[in-house]
């Protein structure tokens, strides 16, 4: 599944387990850093929602008053 396709908990939830993956070690140089690519991906797919979220809050709020 890309990043794109997934939810916000979804990407937390992947997030979490390419740290601990990554905090463990015990994997090749490789692995690694194909983990931490994913990781960023993760990452920015996270910063997305919450952004949108946020969007969302502020229109919400400007619509009240």
């Amino acid at each position: 599944m890309t990043t794109a396709e997934l939810s916000y908990e979804q990407a937390r939830a992947e997030l979490a387990t390419v740290v601990e993956k990554l905090e463990s070690g015990g994997i090749t140089l490789e692995e690694s850093l194909a983990l931490w690519e994913r990781g960023e991906q993760l990452a920015a797919t996270c910063q997305k929602w919450l952004d949108g979220a946020r969007a969302r809050l502020d229109a919400a709020r400007g619509a009240q008053q």
